[in-house]
């Protein structure tokens, strides 16, 4: 009985092309498994970090990243941070000027305390505790005046800033009580400025004060210039 010849092995470029394609397949699959445990993993964090923030309540309608002061049609978005030399000129020089148009009903103001100079403040995130602590204000209806009481009394940019002990004394002397003490002592908002800041980055906000009318930013943030800004916009 004769032998049937023995099967001739595949050439040796056949062999190497079919290695190549399991190994671009087996890298396409691993890719594949990468890519899909990355936006999971992703989605779980961003659930995660939005389950950690707490928004305050008094947060404007449709914004919570600040507080609104007014109701006109005309919105005026101010960024600033509590140990912002130029934050304080900003405020005595600008706010007469919104006042008077809040009181004509002509604008919305809505203040958003970022902390961008944390790192001023010889490690004790003074920004970042001023801003807390004035979000436990807006919750008890008085973020106007203790924005206001904090701006009076702004510490030097580069020191340590104000204790929370003693910012809590000047809410006090703005006639706020027990639920803004209880929260301010529960540092209950951190979460949430380090979010707005972030948020004011995504922006393409860099300084403050940032002011911005109906979306556009002003150069120069005088009162002038807003006056003029909001003139334009209800034309």
């Amino acid at each position: 009985m004769s032998k049937r010849p023995a099967p001739k092995a595949p050439p040796s470029y056949l062999v190497a092309e079919k290695r190549r394609q399991r190994t671009v397949w087996t890298s396409i699959v691993t890719l594949a498994v990468l890519l899909i445990a990355g936006i999971v993993g992703y989605a779980t964090y961003a659930t995660q970090r939005a389950d950690d923030i707490t928004y305050p309540k008094a947060t404007a309608p449709g914004d919570n990243t600040g507080f609104a002061l007014g109701a006109g049609p005309v919105k005026v978005d101010v960024y600033t941070d509590f140990m912002c030399p130029g934050c304080k000129n900003f405020k005595d020089a600008s706010w007469p000027a919104l006042e008077t148009m809040i009181r004509e009903n002509k604008i919305t103001v809505v203040y958003h305390p970022v902390a961008i100079l944390d790192h001023s403040s010889q490690g004790s995130k003074f920004s970042t505790r001023a801003a807390a602590i004035s979000a436990c204000a807006a919750d008890s209806g008085k973020f106007n005046e203790f924005n206001a009481a904090m701006y009076a009394q702004q510490p030097a940019q580069g020191t340590a800033g104000l204790t929370n002990e003693q910012m809590i004394d000047m809410g006090r002397g703005v006639g706020l009580g027990d639920d803004f003490v209880k929260c301010a002592e529960d540092k209950k908002y951190g979460n949430w400025v380090r979010e707005i800041t972030n948020t004011m980055s995504e922006r393409g906000f860099r300084l403050t004060p940032t002011v911005t009318v109906n979306g556009k930013q002003l150069e120069t943030p005088s009162p002038e210039k807003i006056t003029e800004a909001v003139t334009a916009a209800t034309k």
